[in-house]
């Protein structure tokens, strides 16, 4: 049985994104999916394999958590949420997952159930961490924060603890998934950064958005596992890797457990989930940026292209627009414009302030909903 990934070779960078209010936007490039994107390199076939645990990690920092958080307490953490992590099999591959409820209920990545036309199977396979296998039913999928929910036919298993807040830069990370269909792998580094963003693509076209950066070994097949914290708290989700080719070393991403969580729950409660929708295209300012376009500040989110049609053009939002301000809260950069977004809904209506050369303008916006959430 193949495990399927994608590989990010592009820069990451915050440019080019379709504002929307999810913490990450839609997929780009990803560790474990049906098919790799344009530009991406596919892993080979393997079979699936079991073993025992195996961690495999460069030296990691202190946190927030306990005086011994190190290499020595991965063990401890194993042993709490390894027995939560599955290994998901569908009709193209294999991928990993968590649980998220006793009564059967498991997250994980939404291309770890989707076929290569992004169509999510109806059921999947699912082997627990004790060996036991179940049929899985997919109750829905979340393309824009790739996320998915299903619910396997069994009850009783363990629950781990989801993290409430952002992990510190520098502490423990402790990865267990499935990678090339070895179950129950470990692997342990750092969090290297945190609001990583990934460009859009043909097959993404909003990027992600606020991922969470880490050097623990991320491999294909890891996709929709468990990333845990020092206090053994699931962090996140595997979600991409850069590959060695790219000139990159250990560079993996994670979908924070924020994300997880909000969007689990609005596809266990609706079936889907619903994403405001500015219709722009920005970047970041570096210094050099703000000298090109002669822009008397770096704070704020450039509007680089305007979407016909779309509701910022709508309201007479124009390229070269700098974004400040939304509603009473101030932009600094692109994650302060999707962060303050995510709060907002589809239809609503919210003032957005710009720069517009000397002159500040403030629009009045009537929200969207993100096309990827209607597909």
């Amino acid at each position: 049985m193949q495990t399927i990934g994608r590989t990010i070779f592009a820069a990451v960078m915050a440019a080019g994104l379709m504002a929307g209010t999810a913490g990450c936007t839609a997929v780009t490039t990803h560790n474990n999916a049906s098919a790799p994107p344009s530009g991406a390199t596919a892993p080979a076939p393997s079979s699936p394999a079991s073993g025992p645990p195996s961690a495999s990690a460069p030296a990691t920092g202190t946190g927030s958590g306990p005086a011994n958080e190190g290499l020595p307490a991965v063990p401890a953490i194993v042993q709490k949420i390894e027995p939560a992590v599955v290994t998901i099999q569908t009709q193209v591959g294999l991928g990993s997952g968590v649980v998220y409820r006793s009564d059967g209920t498991i997250v994980t990545d939404a291309h770890v159930v989707e076929d290569s036309q992004k169509q999510p199977f109806t059921t999947v396979q699912v082997q627990f961490a004790d060996g036991k296998q179940a049929s899985a039913r997919v109750l829905g999928v979340d393309n824009v924060d790739d996320v998915a929910v299903i619910r396997a036919d069994r009850t009783g298993l363990p629950v781990p603890t989801f993290a409430s807040t952002p992990p510190v830069v520098g502490s423990l990370c402790v990865v267990i998934g499935s990678p090339l269909g070895l179950d129950n792998t470990v692997t342990a580094g750092i969090i290297s950064g945190l609001h990583r963003d990934i460009p859009p693509s043909s097959e993404a076209p909003e990027g992600m958005i606020n991922l969470i950066q880490t050097d623990a070994p991320i491999s294909p097949g890891n996709s929709g596992g468990a990333v845990s914290n020092g206090q053994a708290q699931v962090i996140g989700l595997s979600e991409a890797y850069l590959p060695p080719s790219s000139g990159a070393v250990a560079i993996g991403f994670v979908t924070p457990a924020s994300t997880v969580t909000v969007v689990a729950d609005q596809l266990l409660k609706n079936g889907t989930v619903k994403h405001a929708f500015l219709g722009v295209s920005l970047s970041d300012i570096s210094p050099q940026t703000a000298q090109e376009f002669r822009l008397p500040t770096t704070n704020g989110a450039l509007v680089i292209n305007v979407a016909s049609g779309g509701p910022a053009a709508a309201a007479g939002m124009k390229p070269g627009d700098v974004i400040t301000r939304v509603g009473s809260t101030p932009v600094n950069d692109v994650t302060d414009l999707v962060a303050a977004l995510r709060a907002d809904s589809p239809g609503q209506r919210i003032n957005v302030t710009v720069q517009r050369g000397s002159t500040t303008t403030t629009l009045e916006v009537t929200l969207g909903n993100t096309p990827a959430a209607t597909q």
